[in-house]
């Protein structure tokens, strides 16, 4: 029995250590596996840098010239307006809205896309191919009557012209939040379905009052 006892002690012990280097490389094959899932995850195109779709782009590449339009009728206010009310407006509508020109830009940009150019503001033009229709639109037409006009003339004019084009981008938006993957283009897309339902309500209120 004296004899027998320590070797079986041996024994077991061997088997211990064997089954304790078993559990740890397990364990650390697991822990290798976790990694590389958790890499392949962050580098795939829908983790770590959110994915996209050609809906976000078409929001993109539309919604900056719209934008830009809206930004050159506001621009007009300064000077032509009689009523101080439309002055503020048209001053909130600018602050309101070149930032999300850039931040648009940036998106296209990082996406690779075309950034529509500078002067493609007008409907019934394409600055680039398979550009997407821009609803609300003024025409250059439009767009030279306002330059045009001064005082009551031009707050009327200004008002009904920029609630056609709210509404256009209204539109434009509530198919960007419907049919959109990117999540900052939904959130900005229901920010301007928010910001520009109001300036309807409060255009077509000044449009009242005048």
């Amino acid at each position: 029995m004296t004899t027998r006892t320590p070797a079986r002690r041996a024994a077991l012990v061997a088997v211990l250590a064997a089954a304790a280097l078993l559990l740890a490389a397990c364990g650390g094959e697991d822990h290798d596996s976790a990694g590389h899932t958790g890499h392949g995850a962050s580098a795939s195109p829908s983790a770590g840098a959110e994915a996209h779709n050609a809906q976000d782009v078409s929001f993109a590449q539309g919604m900056i010239p719209h934008h830009r339009q809206a930004l050159e009728m506001a621009a007009l206010a300064a000077d032509r307006a009689s009523s101080v009310r439309v002055k503020d407006l048209a001053a909130r509508i600018q602050k309101a809205q070149d930032p999300e020109i850039r931040t648009m830009t940036g998106w296209l940009t990082s996406w690779g896309e075309d950034v529509p150019m500078a002067g493609t503001d007008h409907s019934h033009h394409s600055g680039m191919s398979g550009m997407p229709g821009m609803s609300g639109m003024m025409s250059a037409k439009d767009m030279d009557r306002l330059k045009k006009a001064s005082g009551k003339e031009f707050d009327t004019m200004f008002l009904t012209m920029m609630i056609d084009h709210h509404r256009g981008a209204v539109a434009m938006a509530t198919t960007e939040k419907d049919e959109g993957r990117y999540g900052p283009a939904t959130s900005t897309a229901d920010d301007i379905v928010t910001a520009q339902n109001g300036e309807i309500k409060e255009m077509n209120q000044l449009l009242g009052a005048s």
